[in-house]
C-alpha cells in the first residue's frame, strides 16, 4: 500500500516552493519582524493571486475545490518560508469553523470572500490561561448580541470578521458553548495589538461590548463542534511545524559543512553528526504522523481526533527541538540577532502554543488511546 502523495500534489508542492522562494525569501520574513506592513502586504497579495486561500473549498462556494491533500502540501511550504500572512486564520480555522457549522446561507455568503483572499477570517477562543475546556469560555452571546473579551486572537487584529466561541445565556445549561460569527468592523468591537514571540504573526485581544453576532448554523453541540475544528487545524499546522522543522535541519547540516574549526568543517566532527540525526529521527516521525492526520483528514475518517492529537504532539516536539539544535549548532552567532535562525525558534514557540498547548493535546492523545483500546475489549 503506497502511503505516499501523487506526482501531482507532488508537483503542486515543487511550484509552491519556488513561487515562496522568490515572493518570501528570508529577507522579506525579517523586514516582517522588523514591523513592515509592505512586506506583510505583499506576501498576502502573493497567496491571494495564486488562489491557495480556496483550496480546500468547494467550487460552490468559490474555492477550487482541490481537496484537503493538496491543502497539506501548501501548508508545509508556507511553514518551510516562515510566512508572515494570516493564512492560518482564515483558511485553518474560520473557513473550516464555517464548512463544520455554518448553515447553507452563511456558507454562500461569507466562504467566497474568504477562499478569493478579499476577507481575513479569524477565530477567537481562549480568554486568558487556563484549561481548554467548556468552563474556561467566560463570553456570553444572548439573543444576538454578544459581550466578553477574547485574547491573542491570531490576526484578530486585521480580521473583517471572527467566528467566535461564546456561552449561550439561553442555553440549555450554564456550559452550553455556541459559535458565532461576528464582524468586527462595528462600534461594539474593540481591538487591542498584543505583544507576541513572533511578530510577524500578529495577534490581538478582541473586547465586545453589545456587539452584534450571527449564531452560526444551529447553534447545537457548539463544543463537540470546536474540537473537530481544532482537530482540522492540528493536521494542517502541523504540517506547517514540519515544513519549518525541515527546513532548521536543512540550514543547521548547510553551515556545519561550510564552517571549518580546526581545520575541517564542523559537521565531521561526531557531536554535531549526533545532532543532525535526532532532528532528521524527529521530522521523519513527526512526518509520519502527519500523513496519518491528512489521510484522516482527507477521508474524514472515525480515527481523525486521534491522528491529530499524534500529528500535533509529535510536530510540536519535531520543530522546537529542531529549531534549538539549529542555534546550538550555529555555535555563538545563533543566538544573535543577525543569524536566522532565532525567526524559526519564534515560530515554533509560537505555533506550540495555539489552539491548545502541548500538554492539551498530550492529554487528548491519551484520552482517544484509551478509548480505541476499551472499544476493542
Amino acid at each position: 500500500m503506497n502511503f505516499d502523495f501523487s506526482e501531482d500534489q507532488k508537483t503542486l508542492k515543487d511550484e509552491a516552493r519556488r513561487v515562496l522562494s522568490a515572493k518570501c525569501d528570508i529577507k522579506l520574513v525579517r523586514e516582517a519582524l522588523d514591523g513592515s506592513a509592505s512586506a506583510v502586504s505583499s506576501v498576502w497579495s502573493a497567496l491571494v493571486e495564486l488562489g491557495w486561500h480556496g483550496a480546500a473549498i468547494s467550487e460552490e462556494y468559490g474555492g477550487l475545490g482541490l481537496g484537503y491533500l493538496e491543502l497539506c502540501m501548501l501548508s508545509e511550504e508556507i511553514g518551510r518560508a516562515l510566512v508572515p500572512a494570516a493564512f492560518s486564520s482564515s483558511v485553518y480555522l474560520a473557513a473550516e469553523a464555517l464548512q463544520i457549522a455554518g448553515g447553507e446561507g452563511q456558507k454562500k455568503r461569507i466562504l467566497p470572500g474568504v477562499a478569493s483572499g478579499e476577507r481575513i477570517g479569524a477565530f477567537a477562543l481562549a480568554e486568558g490561561v487556563g484549561p481548554f475546556a467548556p468552563s474556561a469560555i467566560k463570553t456570553v452571546f444572548d439573543k444576538g448580541v454578544l459581550n466578553g473579551v477574547k485574547t491573542a486572537v491570531p490576526d484578530g487584529e486585521q480580521a473583517d470578521f471572527a467566528v467566535v466561541a461564546a456561552r449561550n445565556a439561553n442555553g440549555a445549561g450554564p456550559e452550553e458553548v455556541v459559535l458565532c460569527v461576528v464582524e468586527l468592523d462595528q462600534p461594539g468591537v474593540a481591538r487591542r495589538p498584543l505583544k507576541t514571540i513572533d511578530p510577524t504573526r500578529a495577534h490581538a485581544e478582541l473586547k465586545f461590548d453589545n456587539a452584534y453576532a450571527e449564531l452560526l448554523g444551529d447553534g447545537k453541540e457548539g463544543w463537540a463542534r470546536i474540537e473537530e475544528i481544532v482537530d482540522r487545524a492540528a493536521v494542517l499546522f502541523a504540517f506547517e511545524q514540519i515544513g519549518g522543522a525541515d527546513r532548521c535541519l536543512e540550514i543547521a547540516r548547510d553551515y556545519a559543512v561550510e564552517r571549518y574549526s580546526f581545520g575541517r568543517p564542523v559537521g565531521s566532527f561526531q557531536a554535531i553528526k549526533h545532532r543532525l540525526a535526532d532532528m532528521y529521527i524527529k521530522n521523519q516521525i513527526a512526518r509520519g504522523h502527519a500523513y496519518y492526520g491528512a489521510w484522516a483528514l482527507s477521508t474524514d475518517a472515525p480515527e481523525m481526533a486521534l491522528a491529530a492529537a499524534g500529528a500535533r504532539v509529535s510536530a510540536i516536539d519535531a520543530y522546537e527541538f529542531a529549531s534549538k539544535e539549529n542555534m546550538q549548532i550555529h555555535g555563538g552567532i545563533g543566538i544573535t540577532w543577525e543569524a536566522d535562525c532565532h525567526m524559526f525558534h519564534r515560530r515554533a514557540k509560537l505555533l506550540a502554543s495555539t489552539i491548545g498547548n502541548r500538554r492539551y493535546w498530550s492529554e487528548r492523545l491519551v484520552q482517544c488511546v484509551e478509548a480505541e483500546n476499551g472499544a476493542g475489549l
